[in-house]
């Protein structure tokens, strides 16, 4: 039989509820300032035999509120790490006090003046001047990228290990849930719980998460990546990040390793897509990898092209001292870094920009991989295979989507480089000790604003004079003038094993026939016409030999290229197995008789000669440096090619700020939302207390009353 709850058991219970209201409003006001506190409420049901029954202590908030508040505590930390970065990227960049292209513009300038006095002295030395300060700069914008570089992985370091840390304090928190719910029924651990809840909204700072319930029906979590990848497993299991790089171990890439602490199952590494990550570790791999590795490989490129483009046009003039033009700037050789799995980690491989192909310089890693078993032979050759990559690690492609790739055979040794694509050539110092398969990493303007150099200090080193001249024959008939004389190659090879070999002697003289490629031609020296339209190459043997004959010319551009690729006999298979031999061309312009005679000397003495300088001039406004990365050939200035660099970091600085704004004003209304939810009002807790005092009040006075009844109960059977 059911009894009925007594006064005395009543005024209990409605005592011990109405004081456990008080202990939950109490605690909600005093945790009002409290960092992640979730307000709670306590709610009762009656007894079935009278009376109140135990109560249930919870905490108060809106789940979608919740989930809101971290998908947009995400965003914001993702922009706001990767503003923060690249607008300080851009604030230096675009600083006057850090410009190359006033650098530039006042180099030029100099180049300029001298131009008009090649022999001054103080105007050559101005031009050193203007090219130290320009070097200078282009070094502190370079050394500035590598500090980026080295800060910005030191905080993916620092993000991974607070990551990590959380994703630890998250599992341990799953475990004490789940223990203090298993020792009470009447209360949930809700500091255990708002614990964790602030943990997993830090850690959402830090990277995209889902968060689900348990699906045991506990009070577990369970946090994944947005991308799907599990960092916290329901049972409080859970997986940690890892940084590492492969071959670039200074270029770190983010993994995520198993921890199954099971013997009967190995742990396993997963790939991570790092642009996918969200949060600030995927606000910083962003800056990394779409702003600051860009924007550092373009500027490297852009000072390889300006240096190269200076040392090629020196090394086609004569100095003050009449002297072939040399390197005015040295540009950086590269060494490459071993992937793991290579045959022997000893062994290396070096690159450099092939000396005026820096219009095909683009901003791309390569990787080299060993196709065949090297030759035996000496030298030994083999097969390599060289794949363009973007600074991530990931092929590069071509217009038509496809990876950008080229096999080449390369000679082994020492002192022999390898030309491939990219305006680049590979040594492979390490001959037949290559094994197929092995790959290598090489970087060619990673670091090439850093490193470059002045290849000189002497301003006698500057060629503004052109190494030949051409003279007209005293009794020339015709009305054919000298409109133009060029020097493409000034190379010199006595030897004639380099392909580059041109006809210039370096002793102040061009090839005899005893010391030229050919056995029986001296170099091209002579043009002597035999009709308007018909003319005659002679070398420079005494008596002259005549090389080849010309005819039917409808102008007189490029008379030595043209008897190149057109005369009769042939040109010398000798001179043509060279690359750009003998070196040198002139144009006429006019009408020339037959027997007019045009001779290419020796600049000897030339030292007033202004051509030079004047080409050195052009280089401003040349098209010197390559756009597109892939397949895109178009070439922009020095100047275009900087602001080009310049105003992409400002346009990312710009959709950043944007980006950032944004997220902030998302972030403040989905706090706002949860805060209305979860947060602790005192007015309405200030209401409850009153409420919950009185409760009490009369609770006891139930418990008064029935003490009273009882006395009377007594005194009546006494």
């Amino acid at each position: 039989m059911i009894r009925n709850a007594d006064l005395f058991s009543i005024a209990k219970t409605g005592i011990n509820a109405s004081n456990k209201l008080l202990n939950t409003t109490s605690n909600n006001i005093a945790n009002v300032n409290s960092e992640g506190y979730v307000r709670e409420r306590t709610t009762f049901s009656n007894h079935m035999n009278g009376g109140v029954d135990f109560g249930f202590t919870d905490r108060v908030f809106d789940v979608f509120a919740q989930n809101q508040l971290r998908r947009d505590t995400s965003f914001v930390g993702e922009s706001q790490a990767y503003f923060d970065r690249v607008e300080g990227l851009d604030r230096v960049l675009a600083s006057e006090a850090n410009s190359i292209a006033s650098s530039m513009t006042s180099f030029f300038g100099a180049i300029q003046t001298a131009a008009d006095d090649p022999t001054n002295t103080a105007a050559r030395d101005a031009i050193m001047g203007r090219a130290t300060g320009m070097l200078n700069r282009i070094n502190q914008l370079g050394d500035f990228m590598k500090a980026k570089e080295d800060e910005v992985e030191l905080q993916i370091q620092q993000s991974v290990d607070r990551a990590n840390s959380l994703i630890k304090q998250i599992g341990d928190l799953n475990e004490a849930v789940q223990i203090a719910n298993g020792s009470s029924v009447v209360d949930t651990p809700t500091k255990l719980l708002n614990q964790r809840d602030q943990a997993i909204l830090e850690l959402s700072s830090i990277v995209a998460l889902e968060v689900r319930n348990s699906p045991n029906g506990d009070d577990g979590l369970v946090v994944n990546l947005t991308t799907g990848e599990s960092l916290v497993m329901a049972d409080g299991s859970f997986n940690v990040f890892a940084v590492g790089g492969e071959p670039d171990f200074t270029n770190r890439q983010l993994t995520l390793k198993t921890d199954f602490q099971s013997l009967t199952k190995n742990d396993a590494t997963i790939n991570i897509l790092e642009e996918n990550l969200g949060g600030g570790l995927g606000g910083l791999f962003k800056y990394r990898e779409q702003v600051l590795e860009p924007t550092q490989r373009d500027l490297g490129k852009l000072a390889t092209s300006l240096a190269d483009a200076v040392n090629t046009q020196n090394r086609q003039g004569m100095d003050l001292d009449q002297q072939l033009g040399g390197d005015i700037f040295k540009i950086a050789e590269f060494s490459s870094i071993n992937y793991p799995t290579n045959s022997d980690l000893s062994l290396q491989m070096r690159g450099r920009i092939s000396p005026g192909a820096s219009g095909e310089v683009t901003n791309n890693d390569y990787k080299v991989t060993v196709m065949t078993t090297p030759s035996t032979g000496t030298p030994a050759t083999f097969d390599i295979q060289v794949e363009a990559m973007k600074s991530d690690g990931r092929p590069q492609l071509d217009a038509s989507g496809n990876p950008i790739v080229e096999t080449l055979t390369v000679d082994a040794s020492l002192g022999s480089f390898n030309k491939t694509m990219g305006g680049i050539e590979l040594e492979f110092a390490s001959g037949s000790q290559y094994q197929v398969g092995d790959s290598f990493l090489i970087q060619p303007t990673r670091t090439a604003a850093a490193n470059l150099g002045m290849a000189t200090t002497r301003s006698e080193d500057w060629a503004f004079a052109k190494p030949i001249r051409v003279d007209s024959g005293d009794n020339n008939l015709g009305d054919a003038k000298l409109v133009a004389t060029t020097s493409s190659n000034t190379v010199v090879d006595s030897t004639f094993t380099s392909n580059d070999a041109s006809a210039f002697t370096g002793l102040g003289g061009l090839n005899t026939s005893a010391n030229s490629p050919s056995n029986i031609y001296g170099a091209p020296v002579t043009i002597r016409f035999i009709a308007s339209d018909e003319y005659q190459v002679l070398d420079n043997s005494t008596p002259a030999q005549v090389i080849t004959t010309v005819s039917g010319v409808t102008d007189l551009n490029n008379l030595i290229e043209k008897a190149k690729a057109g005369g009769a006999p042939a040109w010398p298979a000798d001179f043509a197995a060279l690359s750009d031999y003998p070196g040198y061309d002139f144009s006429l312009q006019g009408e020339p008789k037959a027997g007019d005679v045009f001779t290419i000397a020796y600049n000897t003495d030339g030292i007033n000669d202004n051509r030079n300088a004047v080409e050195f001039a052009q280089l401003q406004q040349a098209s010197l440096v390559r756009q597109g990365s892939a397949s895109n050939q178009n070439k922009t200035t020095l100047n275009e090619a900087y602001s080009s660099i310049v105003g992409s970091v400002g346009s990312a600085t710009a959709n950043a700020s944007v980006n950032l704004e944004a997220a902030t004003v998302m972030r403040t209304q989905s706090s706002e939302w949860f805060e209305s939810t979860a947060g602790v009002s005192l007015d309405e807790e200030a209401a409850n207390l009153i409420q919950f005092q009185q409760s009490y009040a009369a609770a006891a006075q139930i418990l008064s009353s029935a003490r009273e009844m009882f006395q009377t109960i007594l005194s009546v059977t006494r």
